[in-house]
């Protein structure tokens, strides 16, 4: 039996190819893309596939847009929605980290809350926080994005346990270094700000880092995996993929509990 999805961010990447994927797979799926422009070509798309999608549009940091989701009945609530940047934590400008926290942790948050209020009042339904392989390790230059994504794990964490009582689940979904565009595009995003004469942080270093983006993952397992996950009504809280991402993962955090300064 199909549920309805409710899934924020599906303008572009991963939301988009879940949103579709999900369709396929016989669910009613509400898509919120952040721009009109988004929204129309992704109804072009699922018009011509014939797909029981309904597009919407939903700048998640804009209240009137949020005001749509509460017209929604809804099994299952995706918060996708992201922006990301690259750049020295001892160095980016502030309204450039603040902006990030705005979207990904606030105006994230905001979001799960009415989904929450919602689904509490139905007793049942699952919440799904798209977090990332950044919420757990912390490298050079990625700081900025893997903050928020570290808020959103213990924002995830904390909701599945106040929730579960009511009947609502709560779990994350963890992908690696896909290679949908999102990565290369916080990466040019530095480089409005950086001067090499002005900061202190080394040119070649930052380029160096950015050499992983290069090994970045096909979306398409990684959009599976979500399409199989998001409706089910059983599964690990925690969705990582490739296996590869898990053992870094698992990794990352016996290094900080070994390291010695």
């Amino acid at each position: 039996m199909g549920k309805t999805i409710f899934i924020t961010g599906a303008g572009s990447g991963f939301g988009r190819g879940t949103a579709i994927g999900l369709a396929k797979n016989g669910h009613r799926v509400i898509a919120a893309t952040e721009l009109a422009s988004q929204k129309t070509d992704l109804l072009q798309e699922v018009n011509d596939l014939e797909l029981g999608v309904e597009v919407i549009k939903i700048d998640i940091t804009n209240s009137l847009d949020l005001e749509q989701i509460e017209k929604y009945d809804f099994d299952v609530f995706v918060a996708n929605a992201a922006i990301n940047e690259r750049g020295p934590l001892g160095e980016i400008p502030m309204d450039r980290f603040r902006a990030l926290f705005e979207v990904n942790v606030f105006a994230g948050l905001e979001t799960v809350q009415i989904a929450a209020r919602k689904l509490v009042k139905k007793g049942s339904g699952k919440i799904v926080i798209m977090s990332s392989r950044s919420g757990i390790v912390a490298t050079p230059y990625s700081g900025p994005y893997e903050a928020t994504k570290h808020a959103i794990e213990a924002i995830a964490h904390v909701l599945q346990q106040e929730l579960k009582g009511f009947g609502v689940q709560v779990a994350t979904i963890n992908p690696g270094s896909f290679h949908t565009g999102f990565n290369d595009r916080a990466a040019d995003e530095l480089w409005k700000w950086y001067d090499e004469e002005k900061n202190f942080t080394k040119k070649e270093d930052i380029k160096k880092e950015e050499e992983g983006l290069k090994d970045q993952f096909d979306p398409e397992g990684m959009i599976a995996k979500m399409v199989e996950v998001i409706p089910a009504d059983h599964h690990k809280f925690r969705t990582v993929y490739p296996q590869q991402t898990v053992n870094e993962m698992k990794q990352e955090e016996k290094k900080w509990w070994d390291l010695d300064i």
